[in-house]
C-alpha cells in the first residue's frame, strides 16, 4: 500500500485476510501508519515487540491485552500507547475491531508480510 495524500474512506482500502480469525486494512503517510484489525474471538497476538509506538483503540469487542507486565482486558473507547521495544501480547475475548496507529510506519506491512505473531487459538 502506497502512501496516502489526501482524502480517502476505510470501505476504499482493501482488506487483507491474515489468518480464519483476522483481517487487516491498513494506510500509510510518510510518518505515521493506521491499522485497522476485525478479529474473531480466539485469535491470538502472541508476545512480540518492534521499534514502533504503537497507539492501540478499541471500537468494538474485547481484548485481553498485556504490555511489559502489565495486563488488562481493554474495551471499546479505551486507549494504550506502547513504546517501542516493549514486549506485549493479546487475545480476543470476543469478536472486536480495533485501530492501531504505528510511528514510523511499519516496513514489515508495507512490504505486504503478514504478521508471524497472529495465531489462532
Amino acid at each position: 500500500m502506497p502512501a496516502i495524500k489526501g482524502f480517502s474512506s476505510l470501505s476504499a482500502i482493501p482488506a487483507e485476510q491474515i489468518n480464519e480469525k483476522t483481517v487487516r486494512k491498513f494506510i500509510s503517510g510518510e510518518q505515521g501508519m493506521l491499522v485497522w484489525w476485525s478479529g474473531k474471538a480466539g485469535s491470538v497476538f502472541a508476545p512480540h515487540s518492534h521499534p514502533h509506538e504503537q497507539i492501540v483503540w478499541m471500537i468494538k469487542g474485547k481484548l485481553q491485552i498485556r504490555i511489559g507486565n502489565e495486563e488488562k482486558i481493554m474495551v471499546p473507547g479505551d486507549v494504550a500507547v506502547i513504546p517501542g521495544g516493549v514486549e506485549h501480547a493479546g487475545s480476543y475475548v470476543e469478536d472486536s475491531e480495533l485501530l492501531d496507529v504505528f510511528a514510523p510506519p511499519r516496513e514489515d506491512f508495507l512490504a505486504g508480510v503478514p504478521p508471524s505473531y497472529i495465531k489462532q487459538s
